[in-house]
């Protein structure tokens, strides 16, 4: 699972100190945090790559004591496993790759279990390509959640706490000029705080807006990495 995540030293932090609000994603935020008082029983957070869809899931789960399982993983064992819980709290990152005839069981356990239901996707189920119908209504009736891009406070604010965790220091026209100029999603900050870095590493040098220059017109002549995500993820 990868979306809103600080690469620190130790690997991902999920926790709510790690977790930067602004305006892009307060709303959702706001909505985990009324659990149990949702207007449905399954909430869905929808949201482009890297806008933290998957932190606010990890959030939910600690909040909710729920299960955490990633989409494309989520098999017949795995879904007796969540359903042998009594108090049938799961969320599903990705749920978007999930199997339709398992998801659409989880949606039917859930609901008769008066339990709380958590999916995370890059698009309202209305784009998805469900095939069956029974699925396709009970996610049109799931209580749906935006996260929108990544605005500039939160974005300064990542790459920030990118070098900070890392012990870099930056100075503010570097990171001015990478929310400028980067591509605005929080995966990529993480990306190229650490790129960044290993080029200061190895030759030594300060982080400057020459070499964030060069860092990010050399990304941009790559070809884009390949998604493994399906086209709504």
């Amino acid at each position: 699972m990868t979306q809103l995540t600080f690469q620190l030293a130790g690997g991902a932090a999920f926790g709510r100190p790690d977790f930067v609000v602004s305006g892009s994603n307060a709303a959702a935020l706001a909505w985990l945090d009324r659990w149990p008082d949702w207007p449905a029983p399954a909430l869905l957070l929808h949201g482009p790559r890297g806008s933290g869809k998957t932190h606010l899931a990890h959030l939910w789960c600690a909040r909710a004591s729920a299960d955490l399982v990633s989409g494309d993983a989520l098999d017949e064992a795995g879904l007796q496993r969540l359903l042998d819980r009594d108090d049938h709290r799961i969320a599903v990152d990705d749920a978007d790759r999930a199997d339709e005839g398992l998801l659409l069981h989880l949606f039917n356990a859930c609901h008769e279990a008066h339990g709380s239901l958590l999916l995370t996707a890059r698009a309202l189920p209305g784009i998805w390509l469900v095939k069956l119908p029974d699925l396709g209504s009970r996610l049109r009736a799931a209580f749906a959640a935006g996260i929108g891009p990544p605005d500039d406070v939160l974005l300064g604010a990542v790459l920030v706490k990118h070098f900070a965790d890392r012990q870099v220091r930056v100075a503010p026209q570097v990171i001015a000029y990478l929310i400028g100029h980067m591509e605005r999603s929080l995966a990529a900050a993480a990306e190229v705080a650490g790129a960044l870095d290993q080029l200061t590493l190895a030759s030594g040098g300060a982080i400057t807006v020459p070499l964030a220059r060069r860092l990010l017109d050399k990304r941009s002549d790559q070809p884009a990495p390949l998604d493994s995500d399906p086209a709504v993820t």
